[in-house]
């Protein structure tokens, strides 16, 4: 989800509101990202079939990159997902050089 969430929640409330939000079923096996407010945190939700993840991460300096508000979700690549947890600038990495650049 773009917009900010509690990240106080655990796996029950934001499976929650992936179903008021986004009106997704959270088992359908889709892996959820949610951001914390000040950006430094994030936590992971995916349903397996058998069971629930849910895993947190937090940077020491700096935020995690994040798309801007607009549209409540996005969709990732693995690489620009490794990219995000690690907490690179994603979105920079694929971007198109600008018109004129030449190496």
């Amino acid at each position: 989800m773009v917009a900010p969430v509690d990240l106080r929640w655990g796996a029950d409330g934001l499976s929650l509101s992936i179903q008021q939000v986004l009106h997704a079923d959270p088992g359908a096996g889709n892996a959820y990202l949610f951001r914390h407010q000040r950006g430094n945190r994030i936590k992971w939700l995916v349903w397996d079939g058998t069971g629930v993840w849910l895993c947190q991460r937090r940077l020491h300096r700096g935020q995690f990159v994040w798309p801007r508000p607009g549209d409540p979700v996005f969709a990732l690549t693995p690489e620009q997902w490794q990219w995000l947890v690690a907490g690179v600038d994603w979105q920079r990495l694929s971007a198109v050089p600008p018109a004129g650049f030449q190496l």
